[in-house]
């Protein structure tokens, strides 16, 4: 009986693969951003950076959470880069936006999370492209 049970468990578990990829890269890019936003707000107390600084910072924390979740998410998908690329930098830039909105205390929509949508997507893609690729020319 218990033998039937693992059988059925594995089965489901290899049923929706890509979609595991997804959520696994979605969920270290959102852990690598609330880490680097963390140690970011740290430096930013003990520090006299400027103002102007913070944007184009946060957009590379961005970039490297998204580079990493793709990387790290996809270590093990063969195909599909590209779709699951834009999809993971896409959603993360989705939850990211719900989270940081929630803790600020502030919920704006505008233009600015239209272009971080597109900008996530667009480096999920490459990303995507890039890692499936990498381990293709390894093997």
């Amino acid at each position: 009986m218990n033998l039937k049970t693992k059988t059925n468990i594995q089965n489901t578990k290899n049923k929706y693969p890509l979609i595991s990829f997804i959520a696994k890269g979605t969920l270290i890019a959102l852990c690598i951003s609330l880490v680097l936003v963390l140690v970011f707000a740290f430096i930013l107390k003990f520090t006299n950076i400027s103002d102007s600084i913070i944007n184009p910072i946060n957009q590379v924390i961005k970039g490297v959470s998204i580079f990493s979740g793709v990387f790290l998410g996809l270590k093990k998908c063969k195909e599909l880069g590209l779709v699951s690329g834009l999809l993971i930098g896409f959603i993360y830039t989705i939850i990211a936006f719900f989270i940081f909105s929630l803790l600020s205390g502030s919920f704006i929509f505008d233009i600015t999370l239209l272009t971080d949508s597109v900008f996530g997507a667009i480096i999920g893609a490459i990303c995507g492209i890039i890692s499936v690729n990498i381990k293709k020319s390894v093997n």
